[in-house]
């Protein structure tokens, strides 16, 4: 079987290290062919990004400067609207057939699951690959999340190659402690924000006067 791809989606509002030093740690460690970075265009279930669609798509493509692996993938914007994972899983499995699809999240994000639509299909086209940082495993508190969880993990990551879907699996990495949030503070209180994101994507933040109050 071909290997995964993964699937990396969010807001990238903007895009930070800490998005692209977590991606190339997975390809790495789990022999991944691809992450495919997906910006949302309006989110379910929190605010409306600062800056728009089509300035951070334009910061996602600075951002990655054609590293190996990180690839692209602008459907959600494309097809407008809020953006549903379990959509974007259903026309990647259409395109990629049998391949094995992983999901990437936080346990943040994990735990909060069946918020989403339709979240028991989304093992029927993908994994899940819950990114934890080391030492600091959570409590599943949702029994519903719970089942699921206990049902489908897996200890062994090289499920992921076996199989196009249908296996969590939970990675403890470490983990650049950068969030977007904090450097549009800093930005919109005029602080330095070198070395959190790339130097292409300040300029490009500058430029557009983007974060600022």
């Amino acid at each position: 079987m071909a290997k995964p791809v993964g699937i990396l989606g969010g807001t990238f509002d903007p895009v930070h290290h800490g998005h692209l030093r977590l991606a190339l740690e997975l390809i790495q460690l789990l022999d991944l062919a691809e992450i495919r970075l997906i910006p949302l265009h309006t989110p379910a279930h929190r605010h409306m990004p600062v800056a728009s669609p089509e300035q951070r798509l334009a910061m996602l493509q600075l951002g990655i400067d054609n590293e190996t692996g990180l690839l692209i993938d602008d459907r959600e914007i494309i097809r407008q609207g809020i953006s549903y994972s379990i959509d974007t899983l259903t026309t990647l499995r259409d395109e990629l057939d049998s391949r094995p699809l992983c999901l990437i999240m936080g346990m943040d994000a994990f735990q909060k699951l069946n918020d989403w639509r339709e979240w028991t299909l989304l093992l029927d086209y993908a994994h899940i690959i819950i990114v934890n940082r080391p030492a600091n495993e959570a409590h599943i508190e949702q029994q519903e999340i719970a089942q699921l969880y206990s049902a489908h993990c897996s200890q062994d990551p090289y499920i992921l190659q076996r199989s196009p879907a249908g296996s969590i699996v939970n990675i403890n990495i470490p983990m650049l402690d950068i969030s977007a949030t904090r450097i549009r503070q800093l930005i919109s209180t005029d602080q330095n924000i070198h070395y959190l994101l790339p130097d292409s994507v300040i300029s490009y933040i500058q430029k557009q006067n983007l974060y600022c109050n």
